[in-house]
């Protein structure tokens, strides 16, 4: 198909009826305004849908072409635009004389609108022979009075000139004469449009000779002139220079589109330091004042594109983007600060860091509904910051301690985590920290962030007054020890104030039923006697206010339980190595102990929540017999005092050794050498590298065709055969996954030597697949070809089933009609679904979250954990997220988990629980978590599916 061919969409007719011809001719020649413009419209609908009625020509000639209603003549219009004008021999028909005739007459009407209405419509006619009789008209128009009349005159001759040059030789001229004495700003771009287009050097010569008025110009006017001198900087022409003042002139422009389109020109012009720094600063500007967050995103996509190839030019700019975290968008507030953490240097640390600390404060006053998110944000951007530059460390550490005592856990788990790396990496305020971090246990009301606190103050107090002073605030965020006998008279007290006032309970106990699940996943039930006064006075003993510590332990936090006693190992083991007074020593011991006893106890007793597990009183116990009874054992000293923190050392390491790892790939230049291979494009991979400010890599990019799986190489691997070589038509296809849509790419090939007439491919689904439109048939000739496209609409990530048929009439054959049937085409899941990442946080919290699992047990043949496991990852195209260092080493046992998202934005989790048995087979099992039933059981059977393969 040629590119200027205008291409029409096929409507659906909702009416269930279809009127024969002769029924819209009577329609046509005996109703009304109302009644011809009903008919009209099913008319051009019938036409579109392949009924084209050649017989109405005539009837709509002589009763609807000279009606004056101007909805009759805008129908008129599209009628004429799509109806058959040529008879079988290819030439204008007949009565078309008498449609060009009333065509001039509206070209000289004296309304307007019906002028400019039939030059925008001439735009979309094809035919000479319809044209040339027009053209005079269509000239004359050029210098009519109104302006809506002289825009569309424009566009005409521009259509006309590009299809048949021969009938307006002189457009160029025409239009740079128009030009010079229009007025009117719209007229004037659409001239100056078409001239960029009919003849480029006459454009560049009027340009040249308004440049000193460019600033003046409308901002239509404006966006043309960038357009033609991104078209002109391409060739060299010898006006580079010019064309850059024209952009620096242009970046000052009121018009937000004009400046970022001027922005983005100069980047292409120039790679001057200067010239990006006024382009950066352009975007900036924009990000800023822009009211749309759409646009935001987009433009700071523009200013980071930018910064990756002109590295530290625009590292003066942080402050700059930092200013659009006044926008209420939380999108808009994450991206800017991505860009700006990449725009810091040691020279601007400081300034960025101070910024982000005044917006820290700000979110404790404001009231916002995304308010906690934003505040974990800036946490995690003033860690990054005070992670990569020492100098501000101290600075900010001490700030972020105030957010400990947040009731925001994720936030405060956050300021935890960066104070802990905070302590390992600089030694120096070690002792500072500790001491700050010890007087905030009062505050911390999270568990997670205990946890984080007191085994850094293990870790890192290393001083006798520092250990006495921390097990002193332990003591008081646990409160009275024993905690057993403390709660017990509570109880008596409360029990005792009952009695004094003449509560007494019921004679008889009252019987309360329960289901529990046991540890198989059967049922029970379980009954319990017990009084209502009495569970009363528990229950207020339970609710009565208790210190932080205590109150997490009470009601279940046997984690936190755990490193509570770990800790109190710590400190009293350490105390011990500094020679330290005896008696103090023996005093921390004994009530590290009975602090460490009295949390079992408790855990046992009825003032629990829940009991305490074994795992936790195990871990407990031994931390009290590593006090009583291997105090002077080095090896215990090693273990509690040195190997976890040299396991936080080492962690850290490889995630720096990862980081610098990325960046130095990412930052990696290829050099090519004399002796390299030659590229050639039809045969390369289409990525989204290349030129970045190249304005079709834009356009390109903008239409989503960036996938990898567009290049030519690839297409010969996905062609899937449809009909057999000795079927009399032969069919494949090409399947490509566009977003939301399967475009399926038909070449049918006849291989009689007979025409077959009617050729139409009939598509079929199975599962959530929707055929958007029904292909149109064909004739095809003898050993001829032909490439039919189908748009298949998909709305779940569920692999799904394509068939079908080919019908078609042979020529001169006594039956009606061929079928054959064609192979079944396999929507895999795989081509939604990449991998995807996220922290340990994000995947617990979906991973409670999502509805629906799909539990699959291991059944393979291979032997290894880890090959099990990559092999896992690449059929399901899963990511895993557990860290490499937790999976290495020989071990019999493995547990990871994997993440992916599918291209509908679904998320789907995998956990992988495996482990080798003595014969050498793996046992175990996959759980694969999501939010909608049709991935958990696609990547199910997927993996089934496969682990049969395998077998």
């Amino acid at each position: 198909m040629e590119p200027s061919a205008t291409c029409y969409t096929i409507i659906h007719d909702d009416l269930l009826d279809t009127p024969s011809s002769q029924d819209l001719r009577n329609a046509l020649q005996k109703g009304s305004d109302e009644v011809k413009l009903e008919t009209m419209r099913r008319i051009i609908v019938g036409t579109l849908n392949g009924q084209s009625h050649p017989t109405l020509l005539m009837p709509i000639i002589q009763y609807v072409l000279p009606s004056r209603n101007k909805q009759i003549k805008k129908l008129l219009h599209f009628y004429w635009e799509i109806c058959p004008k040529l008879d079988e021999n290819g030439k204008l028909k007949q009565e078309m004389i008498l449609v060009c005739n009333a065509i001039r007459n509206d070209l000289q009407h004296p309304n307007e609108y019906i002028r400019g209405a039939t030059l925008r419509f001439l735009q979309k006619i094809r035919e000479s022979e319809l044209l040339e009789p027009l053209v005079p008209s269509v000239r004359s128009c050029l210098e009519h009075r109104h302006s809506f009349v002289r825009k569309n005159a424009v566009f005409a001759v521009w259509t006309i000139y590009q299809d048949h040059e021969h009938l307006i030789p002189d457009a160029p001229e025409l239009l740079d004469t128009f030009l010079a004495a229009e007025s009117d700003s719209t007229c004037k771009r659409n001239a100056f449009t078409a001239l960029c287009s009919v003849s480029q050097p006459t454009a560049v010569r009027y340009l040249l000779s308004v440049a000193d008025q460019l600033a003046t110009m409308d901002e239509l006017m404006q966006m043309a002139v960038i357009e033609l001198i991104r078209k002109e900087a391409r060739v060299e022409g010898g006006h580079r220079a010019k064309w850059i003042r024209c952009i620096f002139e242009l970046l000052n422009s009121t018009s937000h589109a004009v400046k970022y389109e001027a922005a983005t020109s100069l980047t292409t012009l120039t790679q001057n330091p200067a010239a990006i720094k006024a382009a950066g600063q352009a975007f900036a500007e924009l990000i800023v004042k822009e009211s749309d967050n759409n646009v935001k995103l987009i433009v700071l996509d523009r200013f980071d594109a930018l910064r990756q190839k002109h590295e530290h030019v625009l590292d003066g700019m942080a402050t700059d983007i930092l200013k659009v975290l006044n926008s209420p968008d939380m999108e808009v507030k994450r991206k800017a600060l991505g860009v700006a953490l990449q725009l810091v240097t040691s020279r601007n640390v400081e300034d960025v860091v101070l910024f982000l600390k005044k917006q820290l404060q700000s979110t404790l006053a404001a009231d916002w509904d995304k308010n906690v998110e934003y505040r974990q944000l800036l946490i995690q951007s003033i860690h990054t910051c005070a992670i990569r530059f020492s100098e501000v460390a101290a600075n900010v550490v001490y700030v972020l301690m105030d957010f400990l005592g947040d009731s925001n856990n994720p936030s405060a788990v956050d300021v935890i985590s960066f104070v802990r790396e905070v302590v390992e990496k600089f030694p120096d305020l070690r002792s500072a920290i500790t001491e700050k971090l010890i007087q905030t246990f009062g505050d911390i009301k999270s568990g997670k962030v205990f946890r984080g606190a007191m085994w850094i103050v293990g870790e890192y107090c290393k001083d006798p007054a520092g250990i006495k002073r921390a097990v002193f605030e332990l003591r008081k965020v646990i409160g009275e020890v024993p905690i057993l006998a403390s709660e017990q008279r509570l109880l008596d007290e409360a029990e005792a104030a009952d009695e004094a006032e003449g509560v007494k309970d019921p004679e008889q106990p009252k019987a309360v039923t329960t289901t529990r699940v046991l540890a198989d996943g059967t049922y029970a039930t379980e009954t319990v006697y017990t009084s209502t006064a009495a569970a009363a006075r528990l229950e207020q003993v339970r609710s009565a206010a208790k210190p932080p510590l205590r109150a997490l332990i009470l009601g279940g936090d046997y984690f936190t339980a755990t490193v509570l006693a770990s800790t109190l190992t710590k400190l009293v083991l350490r105390y011990s190595e500094l020679r330290a007074e005896q008696a103090i020593l023996n005093q921390l011991r004994a009530e590290a102990i009975l602090i460490m006893t009295s949390v079992v106890r408790v855990g046992q007793s009825k003032f629990v929540t829940v009991p305490i597990d074994e795992d936790s009183q195990e871990r407990i116990l031994n931390c009290v017999e590593s006090l009583a009874q291997l105090q002077d054992s080095q090896s215990v000293h090693d273990v509690f005092l040195k190997d976890t923190q040299a396991a936080y050392a080492k962690m850290l390491r490889a995630e720096e050794a990862k980081v610098s790892a990325k960046k130095e790939l990412e930052s990696k230049k290829k050099a090519i050498q004399v002796d390299d291979l030659i590229n050639f494009s039809q045969l390369s991979l289409k990525t989204a590298g290349g030129d970045d400010d190249d304005y079709e890599a834009d356009v390109v990019r903008a239409t989503g065709t960036t996938e990898v799986k567009d290049d030519f190489v690839s297409k010969l691997w996905r062609i899937v055969q449809l009909t057999g070589f000795s079927d009399p038509v032969y069919a494949e296809a090409v399947v490509n996954i566009q977003q939301f849509d399967i475009m399926l790419d038909v070449l049918i090939v006849n291989q009689t030597s007979e025409t077959l007439q009617n050729l139409t491919i009939e598509f079929a689904t199975l599962g959530d697949l929707k055929l958007v439109e029904r292909p149109a048939p064909h004739t095809l000739a003898p050993h001829g070809f032909h490439s039919i496209k189908a748009t298949i609409k998909v709305s779940s990530t569920e692999t799904g089933v394509i068939f079908g048929n080919i019908v078609y009439d042979k020529q001169g054959a006594a039956d009606a009609s061929v079928n054959i049937v064609l192979s079944d085409v396999h929507v895999d899941i795989m081509d939604y679904i990449k991998p995807a990442y996220c922290n340990e946080a994000q995947f617990r919290s979906m991973w409670t979250e999502f509805e629906w699992e799909n539990k699959v047990n291991v059944n393979t043949a291979i032997s290894d954990l880890r090959a099990y496991l990559d092999h896992i990852m690449k059929s399901t195209n899963m990511a895993c997220l557990t860290p490499d260092a937790a999976l290495s080493g020989d071990c019999d046992f493995l547990s990871a988990n994997l993440c992916a998202r599918s291209l509908f934005g679904e998320d789907a989790l995998a956990n992988l629980s495996i482990e080798k048995t003595e014969e050498g087979t793996i046992q175990g099992h996959v759980r694969i978590r999501s939010k909608t039933q049709g991935i958990a059981l696609s990547l199910g059977d997927r993996i089934t599916i496969l682990q049969k393969t395998l077998k």
